[in-house]
């Protein structure tokens, strides 16, 4: 199944490592982000899952809650937690999905749906288990992202791009090029000048099609 940005993320029923989850459910109200890895005891997601448990917090603050993934047994994610909080100095405290059988990493289009999940798969059978996706209290896909196995993932352009969100959501405005929280931000070419005015008085007109203000708080 294709995915696409606006689609209902796929719901699904999985072990986790803080038991079984439907995730629909257990979304509630929040924004999830849902952050995928091809195998345990790989060395650049042990490094992606300790920054996560590290700068948590700051996603609880945004009432975004994290949640991994692994095509691996919930057992062995308990046992590679202990090697996250031993080299990267912080305990996952978020739930990880076991997905050994692949199967929410074929509902999220992350595997081909004829592939076989059984033992003696290698993270590299699994390289394309390497995605983010927000999602939203909508259970809306707002975002994906899907990285290579050798290139860490930049989880502060997730919480970068959450702010985006979460502002655009809630203002007729949209974010420019490497924007972060306080700069100014673009008034969308869908309000009028006159709307605009009202809304956000003293706004600068750089082009008929490109009008800046500061951030609404």
């Amino acid at each position: 199944m294709s995915l696409r940005i606006n689609d209902t993320a796929p719901n699904f029923t999985a072990q986790t490592t803080q038991g079984v989850i439907d995730f629909h459910q257990w979304i509630g109200d929040s924004w999830a982000i849902l952050f995928s890895h091809p195998k345990d005891f790989t060395p650049v997601c042990t490094t992606e899952l300790g920054y996560m448990a590290k700068i948590e917090p700051e996603f609880t603050k945004r009432n975004a809650k994290l949640i991994g993934l692994s095509a691996d047994t919930v057992d062995r994610h308990g046992e590679w937690a202990k090697d996250i909080e031993e080299t990267q100095g912080a305990a996952v405290k978020y739930p990880m999905i076991g997905d050994s059988d692949l199967a929410v990493a074929k509902l999220y289009n992350m595997l081909p749906a004829d592939e076989v999940g059984a033992d003696g798969r290698t993270a590299a059978n699994n390289a394309t288990v390497r995605s983010v996706f927000i999602i939203g209290p909508d259970k809306k896909i707002k975002l994906m992202l899907t990285y290579p196995m050798t290139t860490g993932r930049n989880f502060d352009e997730i919480l970068r791009v959450l702010d985006s969100m979460q502002l655009t959501a809630k203002h007729k405005v949209a974010t420019p090029v490497n924007w972060k929280h306080g700069d100014d931000v673009i008034i969308t070419p869908a309000v009028s000048n006159e709307d605009a005015e009202k809304a956000f008085p003293g706004f600068k007109t750089i082009k008929p099609y490109l009008r800046t203000t500061p951030q609404p708080k």
